[in-house]
């Protein structure tokens, strides 16, 4: 075919109005080295050097003589890194969120290492898996204590299911039953010839589902996708999900876009969970992302937790996710624990939680989950319980120990002589207990007793069988072998205190987590708590509690009834795109608007509530509103000095959790 080849490519780069599909003629001398999906270089004019691109489409033009096209530059690599379903899935959730797709492919796509490049070029490629017969009936029996799940999933079904909360035991160690469950899932999908993509919150996760994984299939088979991993061996893996042989890809919330082969599930465990919230833009959730991921690859999509998210739960109750219950429901054995008679009122570990925790040290190690770390994260005045501040920086004070002089958590200063500004006291007192100071109360109440402390200063991985009393913050619990043999949840009321719109909804998450790390028949006490988020737990019953949060938000249109955005911005580019917002999606009413509020960082936000009809129209606007925002700081920049400062740009974050101004 006579013409020009020309090729459109996406430029890697934040701005947000390159955000799109640019031309660019091949000259000749490169024509045998260009193909979809490689990395190469281009000029971009407005910036008068040469920027980082990928091909995404390459044709044939028979005549580009009205419309002179600047040739590429080189070709930096000539491997595919971009294929057309990884591009599709980028552009369609930056598009969700009203950002890039250039910002989605900078957290899936690693940056290039030659030699692991080379080794992978010079070598023969992915070894072919073989699921041995063992191993796909064990899958097949694990999965069968979910009646009609490894149907639904070779059926490609969108699916939830409550995960179950006991330890297992595997030839390669201890995991809980979430794990085996879902490496249950990804190994049979295996076995029928297509590639599992396990995504999980943080490296503990990750490492209980392989060492589920690794009692069942070789290593070989194993992808391991996270930022922990060095450069080189985090690009060669993401070279072996582009060959042609399937695998089982496990890692944190970008590999939900893993560009495996013939993709047959995406798994997600504990949605609830913020880590799964990419916090860089544009923000898309891993959930969110799998959904997307499900429509366009036609894979099954599996979300599984020992809670259920008022997200997911939204989804099921439209029929859009299908729940499947366990044949046989087991649940551990909650204690709602409070005050007795004749008790001290505000005892933080009553009498029977402390028995309990006393008679399970004799057989093994004992949980215990507090609200914070640290010794006494908050002082207060002894007098008007005030909080303490720094005189010299307004920072909290805090207090490493008893009789210690208590110092600021900013600046660090001893407050040697402290006074407070409101009554003039000069006594402190301890407001809270972190996991330190619980772990000396409770190492005088059982002295000889091993005290482990686990929390983001001191992080355990697990815990032997032996009598030990495990100090945990919420999320650091450490798995115990055989499972603990008393769970104890303190500091309860103080967690529910917080003015997060989902604040039940994360207590039950950190409880039932907790809790499932249980050995079967053990107790687990929570302290203090009453209502229906400890009723939820005590039942096991956390999927009829996001039902009833569900149903109390949607009045209020609250999330996930409603979608949420947040504009935040200087004052006339925020009303400006309102206003634009406004003409755009007519069919948003009076109070779908909140704002434009200040902000105490400065700036100005508004906040935008829309049904999820609308969210395609909302989106296009709020990111033409954004492009024009930055057009006009480019044109600013251009006339005005650099010592004038840069002007402020418009931000727009889409599917906020909570109505935060």
């Amino acid at each position: 075919m006579s013409g020009v080849r020309v090729v459109r490519v996406l430029i890697d780069s934040p701005l947000p109005q390159l955000d799109r599909l640019f031309d660019y003629a091949v000259p000749p001398a490169l024509a045998g080295e260009v193909a979809a999906g490689i990395r190469i270089k281009v000029p971009l004019r407005s910036a008068g050097r040469v920027v980082d691109a990928y091909v995404v489409e390459v044709d044939n033009e028979p005549d580009v003589g009205e419309r002179p096209l600047s040739e590429i530059d080189t070709v930096v690599s000539s491997v595919p890194v971009l294929p057309e379903g990884l591009y599709r899935l980028a552009r369609r959730a930056a598009d969700r969120a009203a950002g890039s797709a250039s910002d989605i492919l900078r957290l899936v796509i690693p940056k290039r290492m030659v030699r692991a490049e080379k080794a992978w070029l010079a070598g023969e490629g992915a070894v072919p898996t073989i699921v041995s017969g063992d191993a796909a009936e064990h899958a097949r029996a694990t999965l069968g204590a979910f009646p009609g799940l490894r149907e639904a999933i070779r059926a490609a079904e969108r699916l939830a299911v409550d995960a179950p909360p006991h330890p297992v035991l595997t030839s390669a160690g201890e995991v809980g039953g979430w794990a085996d469950l879902l490496a249950a899932a990804a190994v049979d999908t295996l076995a029928a010839g297509r590639s599992a993509v396990v995504v999980v919150p943080d490296h503990r996760d990750q490492a209980q589902i392989e060492r589920a994984l690794a009692a069942r299939v070789d290593d070989a088979a194993i992808v391991r996708d996270d930022a922990r991993r060095s450069g080189p061996v985090r690009y060669a893996g993401f070279l072996r999900m582009l060959a042609d042989t399937p695998c089982i890809v496990v890692g944190n919330r970008s590999a939900v876009y893993a560009p495996v082969h013939r993709v047959g599930l995406v798994a997600i465990w504990d949605d609830g969970d913020p880590l799964l919230t990419e916090p860089l833009s544009p923000g898309v959730h891993a959930r969110d992302a799998a959904l997307i991921r499900q429509e366009l690859d036609g894979c099954a999509l599996l979300f599984a937790g020992h809670t259920r998210t008022t997200d997911v739960e939204r989804l099921v109750q439209l029929g859009f996710v299908r729940d499947i219950p366990a044949a046989r429901r087991r649940s551990p054995r909650v204690v709602l624990s409070a005050t007795q008679e004749g008790e001290r009122r505000g005892v933080r570990i009553p009498s029977t939680a402390f028995r309990a925790a006393r008679d399970a040290l004799a057989e093994g190690p004992v949980l215990v989950q507090v609200a914070r770390p640290g010794y006494a994260p908050v002082l207060v005045c002894a007098e008007c319980r005030r909080p303490a501040r720094c005189r010299h920086c307004e920072g909290p004070l805090r207090a490493r120990s008893i009789g210690a002089v208590p110092e600021c958590s900013w600046c660090a200063r001893a407050a040697r002589g402290w006074t407070c500004v409101h009554c003039g006291s000069e006594k402190v007192r301890l407001a809270s207990s972190g996991s330190e100071r619980t772990a000396e109360e409770l190492g005088r109440a059982f002295p000889g007793v091993r005290i482990i402390v686990s929390d983001g200063g001191h992080q355990v991985e697990g815990v032997p069988a032996t009598p030990a009393l495990v100090i945990a913050t919420r999320g650091a619990e450490p798995p115990a072998e055989g499972g603990y043999r008393a769970v104890v949840l303190l500091d309860g009321e103080r967690m529910l205190l917080s003015d997060d719109l989902r604040i039940g909804e994360a207590a039950l998450r950190w409880w039932s987590n907790a809790a499932a790390l249980a050995a079967p028949d053990a107790p687990v006490h929570l302290v203090g708590v009453t209502g229906s988020v400890a009723r939820a737990l005590a039942t096991w019953s956390q999927s009829a509690y996001a039902r009833a949060e569900l149903a109390s938000r949607a009045p209020l249109r609250m999330p996930p009834a409603v979608r949420v955005a947040a504009v935040d911005g200087d004052a006339p580019s925020v009303e400006t795109a309102v206003a634009a917002l406004r003409e755009a999606v007519p069919a948003l009413d009076d109070d779908s608007v909140l704002g434009p509020a200040s902000r105490p960082e400065g700036g100005m936000r508004a906040l935008v509530r829309f049904d999820y009809r609308l969210g395609a129209d909302v989106a296009a606007s709020l990111r033409s509103s954004v492009v024009a925002a930055a057009l006009r700081t480019r044109r600013s920049r251009g006339r005005a000095p650099a010592s004038t400062g840069t002007p402020p740009t418009l931000r727009v974050r889409v599917d906020l959790p909570d109505l935060d101004l």
